[in-house]
């Protein structure tokens, strides 16, 4: 009997010759010695794209996993890279320590959290990869490598965001901050307001986001900020009841889009506004349940209104069986050579799609909007681009591909989707 592997949504699946899942770095270097290649590395399988697709071998690292040691002066953690970011966070809670950002997702390992660049939301807060102060891994001829950003800032900058082909993380140590908490706000106005407005309200917050319900005319806001006030209870959490109501009025009124567009516009209208203070911990991730398929470009910062722009006008024109939310962030610039947000301030735009639905007409149909404005896509997101498109969008693109071959010789960890990406005939 095969082995089987599919990611979170059920779009990217794998029947590999072996799944294996070593309880130390140690088995982790005999088995990128000697299983079958491709060698790939899934963590929680939330990435859309098929990075953990293989039909060697595929490696879970949930059993390399939990804190290893933390400096309290420092406010640093070393970590080992399966450990999921909802543990991570009640660890670093329980030493004092807080994330600087997160995403609203919390099931992510740590090391493909890292790998594909995800991120939060916030004009001067970068992503994971930011925080990094020392890797270990296991590269191409199963050596267990360690690089820091005092003596190898290169190799961090090279390897902090690898997609899982620069070798297997085992171990990191990430710079956080002293634990901490976060007044959270959340309310709604006008998209027109919202893309009119865009640079002041997203640079006066400390973390700032807003979703576009699609045919309502409205965004809903979220606005963070630090605060010292004691905390108040977060209120019950509506998304998953938000969502099935939205799937049943698409389904219901597929015939009469303007008594859909007009229910819910006004139902948009009376979302009450949401005031709390909570620590850290307990104000990012969302609960995420209802299984979609997603795309999310970035975008140079300026550029992200008229995009946004543009996505809605296509979806509501042509795509009436969207009724997800589209997600808009702000990420800060970094060094990282494989970085979406590489020397640039960043608008980062998702788009969604229910899982029950093919993602591909309106995924195809969206991305040359955001490649029109000189968008990089999200590594872990639905994207249709090679190394020949992916050259022109990263100044170090030669530079990373010269440190992959030097850490992997062999192409132990290059899949076919990988070697597309990578432009490496196998």
């Amino acid at each position: 009997m095969s082995n089987s592997w599919s990611n979170w949504s059920g779009f990217v699946s794998a029947t590999p010759k072996l799944i294996a899942t070593p309880a130390d770095a140690g088995e982790l270097a005999d088995l990128v010695r000697s299983a079958p290649g491709p060698l790939r590395v899934a963590g929680a399988g939330h990435s859309f794209t098929p990075l953990v697709q293989s039909d060697g071998a595929i490696v879970s690292l949930e059993k390399i996993e939990g804190l290893v040691s933390h400096d309290a002066e420092k406010h640093q953690a070393r970590v080992r890279a399966g450990t999921r970011l909802g543990p991570l966070m009640r660890l670093l809670q329980g030493v004092g320590q807080g994330l600087p950002n997160m995403g609203d997702i919390d099931r992510q390992a740590i090391g493909g959290a890292l790998g594909t660049a995800t991120h939060g939301s916030g004009p001067t807060l970068g992503a994971y990869h930011t925080q990094l102060e020392t890797v270990q891994f296991v590269d191409g001829r199963g050596r267990l490598r360690d690089f820091s950003r005092t003596g190898d800032q290169d190799m961090i900058h090279a390897t902090g965001v690898a997609l899982g082909a620069f070798g297997v993380l085992t171990e990191v140590t990430m710079n956080n901050i002293a634990t901490y908490r976060l007044r959270r706000r959340k309310w709604v106005l006008p998209i027109a307001d919202m893309l009119r407005d865009f640079e002041t309200m997203m640079a006066a917050h400390r973390s700032a986001e807003f979703y576009y319900i699609p045919f309502s005319g409205y965004a809903q806001f979220i606005a963070s900020d630090l605060s010292a006030a004691a905390p108040t209870p977060r209120p019950t959490e509506d998304d998953e009841e938000g969502l099935a109501t939205l799937r049943k009025l698409r389904t219901a009124l597929r015939r009469l889009p303007w008594l859909r567009r007009w229910l819910i516009r006004g139902a948009v209208k009376k979302v009450p506004p949401e005031d709390y203070v909570q620590d850290w911990l307990n104000v990012y991730a969302s609960d995420r349940r209802t299984k979609f398929n997603e795309m999310e470009y970035h975008l140079p910062y300026e550029e992200g209104p008229n995009a946004l722009a543009e996505i809605i006008a296509l979806t509501e024109k042509h795509f009436p069986e969207v009724y997800f939310p589209m997600e808009v962030r702000s990420v800060a610039p970094d060094e990282f050579w494989l970085s979406p947000f590489h020397k640039r301030r960043t608008c980062s735009i998702a788009i969604h799609h229910d899982a029950a639905n093919d993602p591909l007409p309106f995924m195809r149909a969206a991305e040359p909007i955001f490649r029109r404005y000189g968008g990089r896509p999200h590594w872990g997101k639905m994207h249709g681009l090679k190394a020949a498109d992916l050259k022109k969008l990263y100044p170090r693109w030669d530079d990373a591909m010269a440190v992959r071959r030097d850490i992997d010789p062999q192409n132990r960890f290059l899949s076919p989707y990988m070697a597309g990406l990578f432009g490496i005939e196998l």
